[in-house]
């Protein structure tokens, strides 16, 4: 990609913008934050997903036990929010860290992030929101790096 265009990506986008949130969303409220303003948002910036991150900390016994709070945690704030039917769009994600720079960890949200991710181009981006550990979305890029 040459600089012009990955110049451009950067850019304001488009309205309404296809947005992906990738989020520990049990770990600290500001995620729980984003995404009710991202609930509200919804004629500007459409849902495409909702990845769960692992996280590590006193909120949790493991990274995996991180992301499963998370995940269940997303599952509760869109039943408040009486957004049931996004469920389909939520992911259970990453259960460990990356192990190193050229290894991806396998979960159902990487998987949706790689097939939903091919979907897009330059032209017509999907925004990945990445409020969480980074994971998911690396362990995606690791195994498709053209979504770039």
């Amino acid at each position: 990609m040459d600089a012009f265009t990955r110049l451009s990506m950067l850019a304001r986008p488009k309205l309404p913008a296809d947005i992906l949130l990738d989020t520990d969303t049990f770990n600290e409220v500001d995620d729980q934050f984003a995404l009710a303003y991202l609930l509200r948002c919804e004629t500007q910036l459409r849902i495409r997903a909702i990845t769960a991150a692992p996280f590590f900390n006193e909120n949790s016994e493991s990274p995996a036990d991180g992301m499963k709070k998370s995940y269940a945690e997303i599952r509760r704030i869109l039943s408040l929010a009486g957004r049931e039917d996004l469920f389909p769009q939520v992911f259970p994600g990453s259960e460990t860290y990356l192990p190193d720079e050229k290894t991806p960890v396998p979960s159902p949200a990487a998987d949706r992030i790689c097939t939903i991710g091919m979907e897009y181009s330059s032209e017509r981006p999907l925004y990945v929101v990445a409020i969480g550990a980074i994971t998911n979305v690396a362990s995606a890029l690791i195994r498709k790096p053209e979504l770039k």
